[in-house]
Order: structure tokens, then sequence, then C-alpha cells
């Protein structure tokens, strides 16, 4: 069944995300495009029911002001602008400050009076339109996915696995940068309980070898992406029909990676570090999904709970937390501090509150005493944020009792560190990660 959708014209807003989410939450699918689409670009999307043009203060590109093509007015159906000044119908979004029950209210009757959408995007539809195109795109051919064990991954196998079955083959690759213990729980889940073709492949040494004396984050994070690349392609000579890549990629690593009227924030490496010659043609059945969708859409899959809710973990791994330079010393005491601050969150009953939470070391050193002596070891930075989409973030609150235990740990436990400080900062103005 083809969902109704309302197109998201993004003229420069903040708020792209935050609209497109009210509105799929009012049971109608949303997507957002960029400022300058052709009104034949827009006529070639299926089922668009209305388009909304969302300004901001974005909406100037090397000193220009830039606005929508003319002719979107007359594309054929019902247009409304947010925070725009050529409105023929204007609604103002902004004033809401992100409140996605209050936006949800304000467009209802545009999308559903105006637009005559059907509330026809739920999660069953989902399921069923992306096992249809899969096997469509796929047909009797092999599937290569790369699967960390992540939500994002595992959702992704496990819709892959209703759609092809046997067809699907999963690589682990264990880079040297997975959480303690991880690895092994991906092998057990996947070959030994979900009977997935499942292949390890040990790359510790490649990876730490190429990110070698190597500190900008970018360049981290697109070395990761393209040597995970290497790796599949070497996979797939030893199998025989792979023509297709797998990829858990979700919608705010789309937005997060740059559009015309938003900057980059970061690349994510299933977006910004595909090498050029990539040798397969990528098969992404979560793209158009928020991450609270990817969970509802795991448990539809019949997913357990608690492998749907683990904790998010970027596909670069402890390297985007491991800061700068990643040393086997700091990388260590990241892999320690981590495990340890999932432990205590997990005793506290907080794996079930907090969204996200995690362990930094920073390539810096402090002055310290240990054994009576002077020391000069590193930081470790505690990370603890809520959020729905990833968009935005807020910081959980730590009963300090909890935060000593942890501290205490952590300074008598892991190796070469002398501080733990608590990151209170949001998103914006940080980010989750770190790099």
């Amino acid at each position: 069944m083809k969902q109704d959708m309302i197109v998201i014209l993004d003229l420069g807003s903040h708020e792209n995300t935050v609209v497109a989410r009210a509105i799929r939450a009012l049971g109608v699918y949303s997507e957002i495009y960029p400022h300058d689409i052709t009104v034949e670009e827009l006529k070639a999307l299926p089922n668009v029911k209305g388009v909304i043009i969302n300004g901001g203060p974005n909406n100037v590109i090397d000193g220009v002001a830039i606005d929508v093509n003319p002719e979107i007015y007359n594309a054929g159906v019902p247009v409304i602008a947010a925070g725009h000044d050529k409105a023929l119908c204007e609604v103002k979004l902004a004033q809401f400050e992100n409140d996605e029950e209050a936006i949800k209210v304000a467009l209802k009757d545009f999308v559903f009076d105006v637009c005559k959408a059907e509330a026809n995007w739920n999660m069953t539809n989902f399921v069923n339109d992306q096992i249809e195109l899969v096997r469509r795109q796929v047909g009797d051919k092999k599937v290569l996915l790369a699967l960390s064990g992540g939500v994002d991954s595992s959702v992704v196998a496990a819709l892959l696995l209703k759609a092809i079955g046997d067809n699907l083959v999963c690589v682990h690759v264990n880079h040297g940068l997975m959480r303690k213990g991880e690895s092994e729980d991906v092998v057990e889940v996947f070959r030994n309980q979900l009977n997935a073709n499942l292949v390890y492949v040990d790359a510790t040494e490649r990876f730490l070898g190429k990110l070698a004396g190597v500190t900008d984050p970018e360049e981290k994070r697109k070395i990761i992406g393209s040597e995970f690349i290497r790796v599949f392609e070497e996979e797939a000579r030893k199998l025989d029909g792979i023509d297709y890549l797998g990829q858990g990629t979700i919608y705010p690593d789309i937005v997060e990676s740059g559009t015309k009227t938003a900057k980059m924030v970061k690349s994510h490496h299933n977006v910004g570090g595909l090498p050029e010659d990539l040798q397969f043609e990528l098969v992404e059945p979560l793209k158009q999904l928020f991450k609270d969708e990817v969970r509802a859409c795991g448990l539809e899959l019949g997913l357990p709970y608690d492998m749907v809710y683990r904790q998010p973990f970027p596909g670069p791994g402890l390297g985007v937390r491991c800061l700068g330079e990643i040393t086997r010393e700091r990388l260590e005491a990241v892999r320690e501090s981590d495990a340890i601050l999932r432990e205590e969150f997990k005793l506290a009953g907080l794996d079930k509150k907090v969204w996200q939470y995690f362990t930094v070391v920073p390539d810096f050193k402090s002055v310290g005493v240990r054994d009576n002596a002077r020391s000069y070891e590193y930081p470790v930075i505690i990370r603890a944020v809520n959020t729905i989409d990833a968009m935005t973030a807020t910081i959980e609150h730590i009963d300090w009792a909890i935060l000593d235990k942890i501290t205490a740990r952590i300074l008598s436990e892991v190796k070469n560190v002398n501080r733990v400080c608590y990151d209170m900062s949001p998103k914006p103005n940080a980010t989750i990660e770190w790099e």
C-alpha cells in the first residue's frame, strides 16, 4: 500500500525534521526536499498530497536570498508556507519552539482537510512496502549486510531476512573499536539464535594501522567507512552472486550529512564515507525512518525488546570516542570506562530511562596523584542524553551518589585515568557524540 505524502521544502529552517515528524505522528508520511526541486521532480514523487515551504534563518546562500521555483505553487497540489514572506497561507510554526504536539495541531487541518491525505503511514504498511521493494530490487541475488549488532543494522537484518531469507549474508567486522564483549554478543545472537548467514572478520590490526596518526574526526570517519567497504568487497569476492550492499542508513544520517540550506553537522560512515568506486548497489530500507521509528519497525518485525532498545552505537564505534589520534592506551580506557558506566546504569535502572550514555577520552593529560606520587594521566568524560529523533538532545541529571560510585570505579579500575567529568551540554549547541 502506497502512503500519501506531504513534501517539506527546505528553505533554510532549523525545524524541518520537527515538522516532518509531527506530520508522520498524524499518520501521514512526510519527507524533506531541497528548496530548488523542480515541478517535474515533485510530480515524480509518489502520492504527494501537499507541499509545505519551510523558511528560516539559513535562506541565504553565498550572500543571495533563495526561494523555491515559482512553478511549485501551480504544481496541482495545495501549498502553504511556514515563516516565508511569499506565503499564500502562512503558518507560524516557529512560535511553537520545536513543540511537536503543537505543530501537529497547527498542521492537522492542512494535512487532512485541505490536502485530503489519508492517515495510512504505519509500521505494518512500511514493513510490507519495504519487503516488496527489496524483493523487486534484489530478485534472487544476494545482499551483503554490514551487521554491527546495533539497532539500525539489527533491524535491517530482520527486515532483509523476511524479504530474501538465505540470500542475505551478514558480515560482522570487528574493527577493534567495538564496546567490551560486543562482537561476542553479535555472534551469539545472530549466528546462534537467529540462524543468519554470518561471517565474522577480525580486522583490528588493519583498522588501527590505517588510523595511526590520524587526528581529524572527519578523516577518521571516512577512513573507517571506506575500510569497511573494502573489507566487504574482499568478503564478497569469496562468495557467489553478491551484487548488493545492505546498510542501516536512517533519515537523520542523511539530514545531518548536509543539504543545500543546512550545513553538514558531520558525515556519517554510511553516507559521506562511501568510496566513489563502490562495487555494489545499495539496499537501504530504513533510510526514510527516524530513530524512534526504526525501533517501532524492529518491534513490528518481532525482534526482542532488549535488542531494539539497546544502546545506540555509531558506525565508527569507539573511534569517535577516543578523541584525536586513536592510541591503544586511550582506546582501552574508553572501552573499560564505558563498560563500567553501562554496568552501573543498568544496576541503577537508568538503562531503561536514558536514551544514550557513554564515555569519551580526550587526547590530553592532566596532573593528578596516584600511590602518593604525581601522576600525569587522561580524563574520562561521561555523557548521558535523552532524545526522540537524535536531532536534539537534553542532559540526564544523574543522582550524585550514582556518579560518585561510577567515578570511584573508573579511577580504581581503569588504567591511565585520573579524572572523571560529566558533560552538561545539550544538543544544540553540542552534538550527541564528541566527534
